[in-house]
C-alpha cells in the first residue's frame, strides 16, 4: 500500500479531526501530498503543528458552498499539479424525530452531506479522470438503512450512494475508480455535533466512544480498500450484519433497529 501512495495526491474534505484527520495522518505516511479543507482556519493550523510536513496543504472551505468547493480543488491542483483521490468526507448528523424537526436541519445535511460530495467531485473529476484515480464517499450504514431519529442523516448518506453509484457505472471504462465507506459506529466527534430539532449542536454523544472502532482504524481499513481499488467497503461486525439483514428481512430488522436506537440515552423514540 505504501508503494502505491508514493507521489500521489489525495484530497481529503473535513480533515481536521476524526476519521478525516486520521486519514490525513495515513496518506502522509504512505508517501502521499494532502490537501485538506475545513471550516477553521484554527483548526487546520493544528494540523500544521501537529504534522510538520510540507506535503501537507490546507484550505478554509465550506462544502456545501459551491465555490468554496471549486476553489478548494483549484487551489489544490495549482499546489500539486493534479488529484489522484479524492476522499468525500466532510459530514454532519443529527438526531431527532422528523415530526420536531425544523426542515433547515435536513436541508443542511443535504447540503454538507450529499451536496458538498457532488459538488467537489465536480470539479476535481477532471483531474480524476486524467490519472485514471479513485473518488470516495465516506458514508455510512445509515445509507444502506434508514435510521430512526436520523432522517435526514439517512436520506443525505442514501443520496450520496445512489450518486456515487450511478457515477461509478458511467465511468466502468474510463479507468476511474469510484467507491464508497460505511464505517458503522467510530469513535468520532461527529455525534457531538449532530443537529438537534432546532438545528443547534447536541454538544454530547448517546454513545460509549471508548468502545467503538477508532478513528484510526478506519483510516487504515478505508486507505487500504483505495489502494485495492474497492467498490465498497463495511466495516465492524455490527455494520456488516445490518446491511446483511436489510436486505434479508427488512420487515424484522425494522423493530430490531427501532428498540436499538429508543434504548439508546436521551432517545427521541423514547
Amino acid at each position: 500500500m505504501k508503494t502505491y501512495f508514493q507521489n500521489k495526491v489525495v484530497v481529503i474534505t473535513g480533515g481536521s479531526s476524526g476519521i478525516g484527520k486520521a486519514l490525513v495522518a495515513d496518506s502522509l505516511s504512505h508517501g502521499a501530498s494532502v490537501a485538506v479543507c475545513g471550516r477553521k482556519q484554527a483548526a487546520l493550523d493544528e494540523l500544521h503543528k501537529e504534522f510538520n510536513n510540507s506535503n501537507l496543504f490546507t484550505y478554509v472551505a465550506d462544502v456545501s458552498k459551491e465555490e468554496d468547493c471549486k476553489a478548494f480543488i483549484e487551489n489544490t491542483i495549482t499546489r500539486f499539479g493534479k488529484i489522484d483521490v479524492l476522499i468525500n468526507n466532510a459530514g454532519i448528523s443529527m438526531r431527532a424525530l422528523f415530526k420536531d424537526l425544523d426542515l433547515k436541519v435536513l436541508k443542511s445535511l443535504m447540503d454538507i452531506n450529499f451536496w458538498g460530495t457532488v459538488y467537489c467531485t465536480k470539479y476535481a473529476f477532471p483531474s480524476i479522470l486524467a490519472n485514471k484515480g479513485t473518488i470516495v464517499g465516506v458514508s455510512s450504514i445509515a445509507g444502506y438503512r434508514g435510521l430512526p431519529g436520523r432522517t435526514g442523516y439517512s436520506a443525505s448518506k442514501f443520496a450520496m450512494q445512489g450518486f456515487l453509484e450511478a457515477l461509478r457505472t458511467e465511468n466502468l471504462h474510463t479507468g476511474v475508480n469510484v467507491m464508497w465507506v460505511s464505517p458503522g459506529f467510530t469513535a468520532s466527534n461527529i455525534r457531538n455535533t449532530a443537529l438537534n430539532p432546532n438545528g443547534e449542536s447536541q454538544s454530547e454523544t448517546p454513545l460509549d466512544e471508548g468502545k467503538l472502532m477508532s478513528a484510526e482504524a478506519v483510516a487504515a481499513a478505508i486507505n487500504k480498500a483505495i489502494a485495492k481499488r474497492k467498490r465498497t467497503l463495511v466495516l465492524t461486525g455490527q455494520g456488516k450484519l445490518t446491511v446483511l439483514l436489510s436486505r434479508l428481512i427488512p420487515g424484522i430488522l425494522d423493530g430490531i433497529v427501532y428498540n436499538h436506537f429508543r434504548k439508546e440515552p436521551g432517545s427521541p423514540l423514547s
